[in-house]
């Protein structure tokens, strides 16, 4: 792995651990979370073609425009609720939640939060 932080390495290897078991389909597929230091990501994937069907980011001007100075956690629960209502307009109600190796805690739980509140079912 490199010379890369010993939290980096460990999030890496929860990934692995946690993505042998999970995986999207096209019935139900994966909405993968992605934190870095000032924003958050999310995309709901098929697996089965390797397709991103939705996504939601915190740098979108629909997203970031209303966030005005707020916390960060606060905007990771409208990413939530923005992906959610993009995917349920798109016809997916149900998906698998990946936390892409982070702690679920925060703002991925803002997020799941958020997508829970919307209508997404997981």
């Amino acid at each position: 792995m490199g010379s890369q932080d010993i939290k980096v390495q460990a999030r890496l290897k929860r990934k692995k651990r946690i993505r042998k078991k999970l995986t999207g389909t096209e019935a139900r597929p994966r909405l993968c979370v992605f934190r870095s230091a000032k924003h958050i990501y999310a995309q709901i994937i098929d697996d089965t073609t390797g397709n991103t069907l939705v996504s939601a980011s915190s740098t979108e001007k629909a997203v970031a425009g209303e966030s005005g100075g707020e916390k960060k956690t606060a905007t990771a629960g409208r990413v939530g609720k923005t992906i959610a209502a993009r995917a349920i307009e798109k016809g997916y109600k149900k998906v698998v939640f990946d936390r892409n190796g982070f702690l679920y805690h925060g703002r991925i739980k803002a997020v799941s939060d958020g997508a829970r509140e919307a209508g997404l079912d997981f």
